[in-house]
């Protein structure tokens, strides 16, 4: 059996990570993915209503057309974890492929709300939802399992491919979280079994290796939060937080933190109520009682408006636009285009890293900046990666000892960094360690 890897998208960029393994006639597809820089080029855009093509040509979603050049039958369509850049194609792709959809729990009731959602597509494959540790048959020759790990979403799992030829891993994204705020640490004795049946190749994301060191815990992220929350228990000022909407964990922290200074968290916005609903309804998180969650827009601004009249100081929105991004709650509060007024001494918290583009950097700025015109003292990178250091990597490619790595998720300039520690590692370019572009195929076996 020969087998191959196709990089459809997610190898010359953050986001529309999509690959496919080739095994002799059988084809595994490991996520659709959006790239969430690409829609943001158009504000008026309703995704749900957009031709997969038109979406292609925008560089919103990967070109699986190169899809083609591969002979055989798509089998799976395996998915790694709930992020959009990772699942938010496949209401528009997936149907092109007469495959099962798998993934963990969290992660296929967030690709069912997707579907659901869909205008244009009718997409009737078949979901599966794969708790991690759990095996299943894809064809006679071909199995695969979750192996449960940390990231900024719950739910997230490194990929197990089995073939005859040895295991693909597919570890798109991850970091080794010994004590992490939800949810059980990565399953490393999983791992290192794995390594000693035998890896063929490694798949791994590159985003965070050019980082020395280990990433830091969750934990680390907690601490920093509460420290700042709770030094301000008797002010009587606002404070509003921005974070991932997805990040349940961190989510969890803020809202504790602010029933622990006695104000109400306030969890805001559509994603908020998706990812966080979702979350609480599946028993995998629980929020503090007085937690209350608003996610549709007129509801929001009513909310912010008996905010104000009761007072300010009775408690702590949670909110999306930690980016800056048009239209999210903490961007329209700095245009004051709500109800909510910022008002000299208030606080405004970002729980989150900024997404390294130029666009979010332009608007992030602009949000501080007219946040800082109105009196709002500005807390910035409470925050910890979900995305693996340079040790961490090492540490994952010790436990699996695979005969090839490909680095993908990130630019080459992050793709190639990783070359430099597979290189101390004995890998050598273009014989057993692989830079990709999307398009690109390379043979394993």
């Amino acid at each position: 059996m020969d087998i191959e890897i196709l990089a459809v998208g997610g190898y010359n960029e953050f986001g529309r990570n999509m690959t496919a393994v080739r095994c002799g006639k059988e084809i595994v597809i490991f996520d659709m993915g959006i790239r969430l820089d690409s829609l943001m080029m158009y504000p008026d855009i309703e995704m749900e209503n957009t031709h997969s093509l038109d979406l292609i040509q925008m560089g919103v979603i990967p070109d699986d057309t190169v899809m083609n050049q591969l002979e055989g039958t798509v089998k799976a369509v395996i998915l790694s974890h709930g992020h959009l850049d990772h699942i938010g194609a496949v209401p528009k792709l997936v149907h092109r492929y007469n495959a099962p959809i798998i993934g963990t729990p969290y992660t296929i009731e967030l690709v069912k709300q997707q579907i659901e959602g869909e205008k244009k597509f009718g997409v009737n494959n078949k979901l599966i939802a794969l708790k991690c540790g759990q095996r299943y048959n894809i064809s006679n020759t071909l199995g695969m399992e979750f192996v449960r790990t940390q990231h900024s979403i719950i739910d997230t799992a490194t990929v197990a491919l089995y073939t005859p030829k040895g295991a693909i891993v597919y570890a798109l994204d991850f970091k080794l979280d010994r004590n992490p705020v939800l949810g059980e640490p990565p399953d490393f004795a999983k791992l290192k079994k794995i390594g000693k049946e035998g890896v063929l190749c490694l798949i791994t994301e590159s985003t965070n290796v050019n980082k020395k060191g280990r990433c830091p815990s969750e934990q680390i992220a907690k601490n920093m939060v509460r420290d700042v929350i709770t030094s301000y228990e008797d002010d009587k000022n606002a404070i509003i937080v921005s974070t991932f909407a997805s990040h349940i964990a961190r989510v969890k922290t803020i809202a504790e933190c602010a029933h622990e200074i006695g104000r109400k968290p306030l969890l805001l916005g559509r994603s908020m109520e998706r990812y966080c609903v979702t979350a609480e309804q599946m028993k995998m998180v629980r929020f503090p009682d007085t937690t209350s969650v608003f996610g549709n827009r007129r509801v929001v601004e009513r909310t912010l408006r008996r905010l104000i009249k009761s007072g300010k100081e009775q408690y702590v929105p949670i909110v999306t636009g930690h980016q800056g991004e048009p239209g999210s709650i903490l961007t329209r509060i700095a245009q004051n285009d709500t109800p909510y007024k910022i008002e000299r001494g208030d606080k405004v918290m970002i729980s989150a890293q900024l997404i390294p583009n130029d666009m979010n950097r332009a608007q992030r700025y602009r949000m501080f900046t007219m946040l800082k015109s109105q009196g709002a003292r500005i807390f910035d990178e409470l925050h910890v990666s979900g995305h693996a250091y340079c040790e961490d990597h090492y540490e994952m490619v010790h436990l699996l000892n695979p005969q090839f790595i490909i680095s993908a998720h990130g630019g080459i300039d992050l793709t190639s960094e990783y070359l430099g520690l597979a290189t101390e590692l004995g890998y050598t370019l273009n014989k057993d360690f692989f830079l990709m572009a999307n398009g690109q195929r390379q043979k394993l076996a």
